[in-house]
């Protein structure tokens, strides 16, 4: 038998194997029972009034958050890190839009989604021109619609807070998020006649599950390959924020 040092899943026989898959897709099967039940919470959530009148910057010029709808009765929101500072979109924001496929999908179901960071329009459009993306890009700068959802934190502008943490909390935990500068994150915007409301927000490794490219990765011997994970040994790991 051919060995090498490539850390690798013990090998085993096909009867071996089958009852140790067994036993997994019992964990398998109870994971998805209970992601069905969050998800039916998560249907269940109250929802909040919009009272600014946020306007975003983008190929229409300037657009309400209403606007930004298209007569769709919702609305997905990808806070997209890039700061007005920067000439570049983060690296992880943008690992997020290129596993983002086919969207038909949401407009069959009365759904639009949309990226928005707070970097100005031009940057945003000769970045996603770079990189031959579609989906629509909208620039906040100017509103206070990054501060109001906690993925732009300056305290002179808005008290600290990330991932229903305030700084008091962020800092006691020591987590991996800094404490000023841009974060990411999704939100969920509701129309009901000449109204808006907010559903939904999820942060850090909330937003993860949204695209193909991890769901792929945990079906893999290596996994996402990030140090937060129960790995063998050996395994390849690196920082998960780096």
């Amino acid at each position: 038998m051919t060995t090498n040092t490539i850390p690798h899943p013990r090998i085993a026989s096909q009867d071996e194997w089958l009852a140790e898959r067994r036993k997994l897709q019992t964990q398998e099967k109870d994971l998805t029972k209970h992601r069905d039940r969050v998800n039916a919470e998560r249907r269940r959530l109250p929802m909040v009034k919009i009272e600014k009148d946020y306007v975003f910057d983008g190929p229409n010029g300037k657009q309400s958050l209403k606007d930004l709808f298209e007569g769709r009765r919702q609305l997905i929101v990808y806070h997209f890190m890039f700061d007005p500072a920067w000439e570049k979109g983060c690296p992880g924001c943008t690992s997020f839009a290129n596993a983002l496929g086919d969207l038909s999908k949401l407009y069959d179901h009365d759904t639009t989604f949309v990226l928005i960071s707070r970097a100005p329009f031009a940057k945003l459009k000769a970045y996603k021109a770079q990189k031959g993306w579609s989906v629509p890009w909208l620039s906040s700068s100017g509103s206070d619609f990054n501060y109001d959802f906690h993925v732009t934190l300056d305290e002179s502008v808005a008290p600290i807070e990330y991932n229903y943490r305030n700084l008091a909390d962020m800092t006691a935990r020591k987590g991996p998020n800094a404490m000023k500068g841009e974060e990411h994150g999704l939100s969920v915007f509701f129309q009901l006649g000449n109204e808006v409301f907010h559903t939904y927000s999820v942060y850090a490794r909330g937003t993860e599950g949204l695209t193909d490219a991890y769901a792929l990765l945990d079906t893999t011997p290596y996994g996402r390959q990030q140090s937060f994970e129960d790995s063998p040994a050996g395994w390849p790991q690196r920082p998960t924020y780096g």
